[in-house]
């Protein structure tokens, strides 16, 4: 029998820090005087003993640590649960939801999606657009943390190449969280300070440029408009690419930088081949929109820089319906919304690395063949890629296509059309945040969907968000045999 104890201490000290949290829009509301700090203070005080209670009541199981299935049950009940009070707000709040659209929009939140149900974001309480900016900013946070200290012990998905660039503690899952944790704060706070007065020089409000400087380092997308980014048009559209591709870059390689080490940053094969991916994909865009639309050089490329950004970042914002461009443009941003950033960022789906993996993989298959006696090693920065390592990251493609597919259907199966349900699955699995079509289109949102179908997507999005197989590993039998 797996104890569960030491996984419901931690939830509850998460549960319990997310209730205080919650002080931070109370703040928010009381000052402004609008009526909706009570619906915070209940929350918070919900939020809070649920727990403190469920810590306390798990305490006695901490000194004998944590093992690996319970690390398994641990990272999926985190994302599992604490949108459960993540939505309390929204339950109690001026958006009147019900509970699906409410765990909807903190699933949503906390997964760094940014697809939302709710409409008339210009009008909500001030208090609970904060709270879901505040929802993907610890998501982000706390994303990068599982993909640098659990999914590489975990082996999955090809994640454990990067072993070897978690920092050295006393090999203790926990401590080595609670390590990486600070030091990537620090990186993490620093950069949202920078987006955020960024922005407010760039001239957005304040309010604005806090909202927003939160989910753009989240790479997550949620907007205090409904309208997104097409309220900002200009200079905020090149400071909010800048710092989405700030948060796509491993967050290692900031803490060395810190560290007086900056070489790292600058060989890591995996940034370059962001940054090169990213600059093909916008010049391409560009180039058609010129040549086919006759649109001017500047507006064009301002909005490609902009929104191919934003999508191959998983980060979801849009400044412009590019379903108007054409159809080769919306084929290449389905496509480019299933790259995703690099490892240990905020970013979501199949990884830069990955792609990498996978073209060296073929390479050498390619050789062997020309060459049967042959003896090929694949690297990568510098480190012989062993046989599981590959296993793993092929066992992942194929599981994400699959699972893109499943979703696919069964949404089809909820009455929705085709590109509806193939965008919803890519974009809740990908964690990329609006889809295709005239409903959850760049112009549209989730509300219109029926229950069944949000519910799809967001097992879809924390299936997505935790790389699949921690998931997927729950599912089996012999995962809980002792």
């Amino acid at each position: 029998m797996i104890d569960l104890r030491p996984v419901g201490y931690v939830i509850g000290l998460l549960v319990a820090f997310l209730g205080l949290s919650m002080l931070v829009p109370l703040a928010l509301d009381l000052g402004l005087r609008n009526g909706h700090a009570g619906v915070f203070f209940e929350s918070a005080i919900v939020t809070v003993l649920t727990g403190v209670f469920l810590a306390i009541a798990c305490a006695n199981s901490v000194e004998g640590g944590i093992g690996t299935r319970q690390t398994f049950i641990l990272t999926s009940g985190v994302w599992a649960v604490l949108p459960l009070f993540g939505a309390l707000p929204f339950l109690r709040g001026a958006t009147d939801a019900s509970f699906t659209d409410a765990y909807f929009e903190a699933m949503s939140g906390l997964t760094t999606t940014g697809s939302t149900v709710f409409a008339g974001l210009d009008d909500l309480p001030a208090g609970l657009l904060l709270w879901r900016s505040m929802l993907q900013w610890f998501g982000g946070i706390g994303i990068i943390v599982v993909a640098m200290v659990f999914l590489p012990e975990l082996r999955v998905g090809g994640m454990q190449i990067f072993r070897s660039e978690a920092f050295e503690t006393d090999g203790k899952v926990l401590p080595r969280a609670a390590e990486i944790a600070s030091r990537i704060s620090i990186v993490y706070v620093g950069l949202t300070v920078a987006c955020g007065f960024s922005y407010y020089m760039s001239g957005l409000t304040f309010f604005d440029a806090i909202n927003h400087a939160l989910t753009t380092i989240a790479t997550g997308g949620f907007s205090t408009h409904d309208a997104s980014f097409a309220t900002f048009q200009g200079a905020p559209e090149f400071i909010a690419a800048v710092f989405m591709i700030l948060a796509s870059l491993p967050f290692v390689r900031y803490v060395q930088l810190l560290a007086g080490s900056s070489r790292p940053l600058f060989v890591d094969s995996q940034v370059r081949a962001f940054v090169i991916t990213l600059a093909i994909l916008i010049l391409t865009i560009t180039l058609f929109r010129v040549a086919v639309s006759d649109d001017l050089v500047l507006p064009a490329f301002r909005e490609a820089v902009f929104n191919v950004t934003s999508i191959i970042t998983g980060t979801g914002y849009a400044s412009a319906d590019y379903q108007l461009w054409g159809a080769f443009p919306v084929t290449m941003f389905f496509f480019i919304g299933l790259i995703g950033g690099c490892a240990g960022s905020t970013c979501c789906s199949v990884k830069v690395f990955r792609y990498q993996l996978l073209v060296g993989a073929v390479a050498n298959q390619i050789r062997r063949i020309h060459s049967p006696n042959g003896i090929f090693q694949l690297k990568y920065e510098g480190r012989t890629v062993t046989d599981d390592v590959i296993s793993s990251v092929m066992a992942f493609l194929t599981m994400f296509v699959v699972t893109l597919g499943v979703v696919a259907v069964l949404l089809s199966a909820t009455g929705l059309d085709f590109v509806t349900s193939v965008s919803g699955a890519a974009t809740a699995i990908a964690n990329i945040g609006p889809g295709l079509g005239p409903i959850i289109g760049p112009s549209g949102n989730f509300q219109p969907l029926n229950d069944v179908a949000k519910w799809i997507l967001a097992f879809a999005m924390l299936v997505g968000r935790l790389e699949l197989m921690v998931v997927f590993v729950l599912f089996t039998s012999r995962f809980w045999r002792t």
